[in-house]
């Protein structure tokens, strides 16, 4: 049985990323039975914490944890580590007293319960003494439902979570509505304000940028950019000095650092670099989505016969969230930009192989499977288990780049 699975950032008031719920399925197809979900949490559990590692996949975060009251009632959730998972019940559970026995056990224990897609009518209301958090669906509930279930939780101690918060309105609704926690794809929505201007850390920045990616790159003015912002200079001679570069002699100068990696790793380093710079106010996991949809771009150069081009997918993925870092249209920043052609088509939306490959890993993102597996099996002769792989390396080396 093929286990296929991606994550979804849950977020606090603040928008900083305190746990990931783990999307899986055992196929194709995103309605799974009881009986055959039971056993994808089975073998998501076996293989997360068995081969893959839950650090890989988390960032060192808590892990929701879809759970059927088969797994419930087996026990199976006492085999993790209390600290580091959240046991989320499944609506559909309606609990018998074998459940409701291993969940008052689980809450003695010091395990973190919450319940998935609440509503007055769940049959799982019955537990509801024994939850930390109430997880509301966005998509599925109205205005006028979601007050009902406020009210009927304001007396007690839960932290409710807004879920599939996909708008930067239904964000601000959820924030005017004292919801504790977020879950969805709000935080990649841009807030274009027209007229906006940049401030003045992001435009020094953004001219880096410009500078590194002229044709004639003039590496005198690059070093006069980098040396007028100290932390990027200390970032710099820092990166060259660590172990990831084997030379015997400490670098010390700017220009030796950049003669040292060469063009084009300077372009990937100054691009991330300055990317994270231009998004010091943004989520945290703003920059890591970015830095992983970058890699899995650059991996998936070697599969498409565009190894020459593996440092122009890196930068098709990073960019791909420009405008929410600035908060202005893509196109009008693309104008700021003299990237490749490839790129810029990628970043508007029109079709070429940049942006079938960059379709391939936002659909993996967001876990519509069908359509991910698809495209690669179609584009790339792809199976499952070599899209994940390339999934799970890009959160990987996306972490290791946040450090």
């Amino acid at each position: 049985m093929n286990i296929y699975v991606a994550r979804q950032p849950i977020f606090d008031r603040r928008q900083k990323v305190i746990a990931y719920e783990l999307l899986y399925r055992k196929s194709e197809d995103n309605y799974i039975p009881e009986t055959d979900s039971t056993l994808a949490t089975s073998e998501i559990i076996a293989n997360i914490f068995l081969n893959i590692g839950l650090d890989k996949i988390t960032r060192k975060k808590r892990a929701f944890i879809n759970f059927t009251k088969q797994l419930l009632n087996d026990g199976t959730a006492f085999l993790l580590p209390r600290e580091h998972v959240a046991i989320e019940i499944t609506e559909n559970i309606e609990p018998d007293d074998k459940t409701l026995e291993v969940c008052e056990k689980l809450k003695k224990d010091g395990y973190l319960l919450a319940l998935d897609d609440f509503d007055l009518d769940s049959k799982s209301i019955h537990m509801i003494d024994l939850i930390d958090v109430i997880k509301i669906d966005y998509q599925k509930t109205d205005q006028e439902s979601r007050a009902k279930i406020l009210a009927f939780l304001e007396d007690k101690k839960i932290k409710i979570l807004a879920e599939k918060i996909e708008t930067v309105e239904e964000y601000g609704d959820a924030m005017k509505n004292n919801f504790d926690y977020f879950q969805g794809y709000f935080f990649c929505e841009p807030t274009i304000v027209v007229g906006k201007e940049i401030q003045s850390t992001k435009l020094h920045n953004l001219q880096l940028l410009y500078e590194i990616y002229k044709t004639d790159m003039d590496f005198d003015q690059v070093e006069v950019l980098i040396k007028q912002d100290p932390s990027l200079s200390y970032k710099l001679l820092r990166f060259i000095n660590s172990i990831a570069f084997p030379i015997r002699y400490p670098i010390r100068s700017i220009r030796q650092a950049m003669a040292l990696l060469g063009q084009k790793e300077m372009v990937k380093w100054i691009s991330l670099v300055a990317l994270r710079n231009v998004g010091y106010d943004k989520p945290d996991e703003l920059i890591v989505t970015a830095v992983s949809r970058a890699r899995f771009c650059e991996a998936m150069a070697q599969v498409a016969n565009l190894k020459d081009r593996s440092a122009d997918l890196f930068l098709t993925g990073l960019f791909s969230l420009l405008d929410t870092f600035l908060d202005r249209p893509m196109e009008v920043l693309l104008e700021e930009l003299p990237l490749d052609e490839d790129i810029k088509d990628a970043l508007t939306g029109k079709p070429g192989e940049f942006k079938k490959i960059l379709d391939l890993v936002l659909l993996y993102e967001k876990g519509s499977w069908d359509r991910a597996f698809s495209l690669a099996s179609a584009q790339y002769n792809l199976d499952e288990v070599e899209v994940m792989s390339f999934y799970l390396e890009s959160l990987e080396l996306a972490d290791l780049a946040w450090k």
